[in-house]
C-alpha cells in the first residue's frame, strides 16, 4: 500500500536580485544532490530571484523591479532547468517569482526527468498580504494536485503550511505527497505545523527551507538538517491512491494483524485476573 521513494531537499539561501548567480548555484546543488540518485529534488521558495517581495513592500526597491526579475514559465531559466532535469534524469522542483503578463506571482514548479512541467502553483496565503493595486505580488486562486512520476503531488509555499485547509484541499484532489519550498520560519512551531499537516492527511511531506530541511514520512520525521547549502536525502513512503481496492487491502492487513494481537491481549488479561484472584 506504499511505494518507497528516495527524495532530496536542498536548504539554500539565494542572493536577492541575482538570477544568474542563483541559477548557477542551484545547478551545482542539484547536480550534487543527484549523485545519490533521488527520484525528486526540491529546493527553496524564491530560489531564482531571492524572494524579494519584502524589498518592495518595505520601500527598498520600486514595484516594477519585480517584473524585471520575474521569470515567465517559458523563460530561459526555466528552459535551463528543464534541460538539467533531462541530463540528471531526475525530477526537479523549486520556487521562483513568475511573470504572467504584467503581473508577478510567487510560484513553485515541478519538472519531471524528461524536463516536462508536471505542475505549477501560485502561493495562496501571503504573510504580507496583497492589494488590488499590487501587480508585483498577486495571490493565487487555485489549489490543484498534479500527476508526477513519484505519484500525484501538491505544492504549498512557505506561509501556506500554517493553514490545514490548504493541504487538505490538495489531498482531497488526490495528492499523495506534499512539497514545501519555503523562505521563512525555522522555529519549533513551524516544524510542529508541518508535522501536523502530514499526520492530518496521512501523506509524506518534503520541505526545503532557507537554513533547514525537513522530511516526514508515515507521520514521523525521517530527516531534519540545519544550515544552508545542505542536501538532505531520505526515503519516504508514498501511500497508494485512495480507492476501494486499496481500502480492502488495508482492511485485510489490519484484520490479519489483529488475530495474534488479540491473543496477546487475552493472555495479559487472564494473567491480571489470575493475579487478582490469587492475591
Amino acid at each position: 500500500m506504499y511505494e518507497s521513494v528516495e527524495v532530496a531537499a536542498i536548504s539554500y539561501r539565494p542572493v536577492k536580485w541575482d538570477k544568474a548567480a542563483n541559477a548557477d548555484r542551484m545547478e551545482e546543488l542539484f547536480v550534487e544532490a543527484a549523485r545519490e540518485n533521488p527520484r525528486m529534488i526540491l529546493t527553496t521558495e524564491g530560489a531564482l530571484e531571492g524572494y524579494i517581495v519584502m524589498e518592495i513592500v518595505e520601500g527598498r526597491a520600486p514595484a516594477d523591479s519585480m517584473l524585471d526579475v520575474a521569470e515567465p514559465i517559458d523563460g530561459p531559466y526555466i528552459r535551463r532547468f528543464q534541460k538539467l532535469a533531462r541530463r540528471l534524469n531526475t525530477c526537479l522542483a523549486f520556487g521562483f517569482a513568475e511573470r504572467v503578463g504584467d503581473e508577478a506571482y510567487n510560484c513553485a514548479i515541478f519538472l519531471d526527468q524528461q524536463g516536462d512541467i508536471c505542475g505549477r502553483y501560485h502561493k495562496v496565503q501571503l504573510a504580507e498580504g496583497t492589494h488590488s493595486s499590487w501587480h508585483f505580488n498577486r495571490v493565487g486562486h487555485r489549489l490543484r494536485a498534479f500527476d508526477t512520476p513519484i505519484g500525484r503531488a501538491g505544492f504549498v509555499i512557505c506561509n501556506d503550511r500554517w493553514n490545514p485547509d490548504i493541504v487538505r484541499a490538495l489531498v482531497l484532489d488526490g495528492a499523495r505527497i506534499i512539497l514545501i519550498p519555503s523562505y521563512g520560519s525555522k522555529t519549533k512551531g513551524q516544524n510542529q505545523a508541518v508535522l501536523a499537516r502530514a499526520r492530518e492527511n496521512g501523506v509524506p511531506i518534503v520541505e526545503a527551507n532557507v537554513g533547514m530541511n525537513l522530511i516526514i514520512s508515515k507521520g514521523e520525521i525521517c530527516a531534519y538538517q540545519w544550515g544552508n547549502d545542505q542536501i538532505t536525502h531520505a526515503v519516504v513512503e508514498i501511500p497508494a491512491a485512495a480507492c476501494e481496492a486499496t481500502a480492502r487491502q488495508a482492511e485485510e492487513a489490519y484484520l490479519a494483524a489483529q488475530s495474534p494481537e488479540m491473543e496477546k491481549r487475552y493472555r495479559r488479561t487472564l494473567e491480571r485476573v489470575e493475579g487478582l484472584t490469587n492475591a
